[in-house]
């Protein structure tokens, strides 16, 4: 089959703004609010590759400190592990949605995942092998969900993705081809963040609460989607505005670190509006 596109035109060039609004909204009314954020591009700087990624010093306490500001309301949702995001934000533990949704710890430490099975630990292995031909192409097993990045070698994007679409056939129909930033990935079709979202709030310390979802990238979408629908707020990571179904742009993710250590100190830090480059 061949590729389109898949961003959505819900909500063509998105404002870049401030993050003044974000930050008075959370400090205001802490009670009203669910927090949900992806990590890679929008908590933490993109990297080469995924074990050259840095966490700032100081983020994993300031997610907490939110967290508390926000009686718990806070979960990570991502395209990454449920262990490795953890390794993450050591020593805080917080609710997460891993592998897109496939794994899913709750605010009690309840887990739920999605098993790889047999079958699909053989597509892995006959992947990792066949990227023995793309030199500069990482495979991240990532149990029940495998991906190809392609970052450091943007030459083989093509034979990537025809490898990826004949080992998805090989998968079977209960998996589907996610399509991001210089990655390709084969995950459990039934898993997506708008679900884990809507998961999420239809438990405490979620439910009742108006859900803000933060993210970078097309996988975000399906979260942006969702809380559009549930009459709560969307804001993408992004230089530039562009196609979104988000409601605003934040230009980076240090202009969102930066508004979640302002939240943590109850309004104290730089304020967003003078940071260069934003629009108030």
């Amino acid at each position: 089959m061949p590729y389109s596109d898949p961003t959505p035109s819900g909500n063509a060039q998105a404002p870049l703004r401030s993050t003044d609004r974000f930050v008075d909204m959370l400090i205001s009314e802490p009670e009203a609010w669910a927090l949900f954020l992806d990590i890679d591009g929008t908590l933490i700087d993109i990297a080469p590759s995924p074990d050259a990624i840095i966490v700032p010093a100081d983020l994993p306490r300031r997610l907490q400190e939110v967290s508390d500001h926000l009686g718990g309301a806070l979960a990570l949702v991502t395209g990454r592990s449920l262990p490795y995001a953890d390794k993450l934000f050591e020593p805080f533990s917080f609710p997460v949605a891993g592998l897109h949704g496939a794994e899913r710890r709750m605010s009690d430490g309840t887990v739920g995942r999605v098993v790889a099975t047999a079958a699909f630990e053989e597509v892995k292995d006959a992947l990792t092998a066949a990227a023995g031909q793309w030199p500069g192409v990482l495979i991240e097993d990532k149990g029940a969900a495998v991906a190809a990045h392609y970052r450091q070698a943007p030459e083989w994007q093509g034979e990537v993705e025809k490898a990826m679409e004949f080992y998805l056939l090989q998968a079977g129909p209960d998996f589907t081809l996610q399509r991001g930033k210089m990655v390709f990935e084969i995950r459990p079709a039934r898993a997506s963040k708008g679900s884990a979202v809507q998961d999420y709030l239809e438990e405490a310390p979620f439910k009742g609460r108006r859900p803000i979802a933060i993210g970078d990238d097309v996988t975000d979408e399906a979260m942006f989607r969702t809380v559009n629908m549930l009459g709560g707020h969307s804001i993408r990571i992004a230089a530039e505005p562009g196609d979104t179904e988000a409601a605003e742009i934040f230009p980076s993710p240090e202009h969102l670190r930066q508004a979640l250590a302002r939240i943590a100190g109850g309004g104290e830090g730089p304020a967003a509006s003078s940071q260069k480059g934003i629009i108030a």
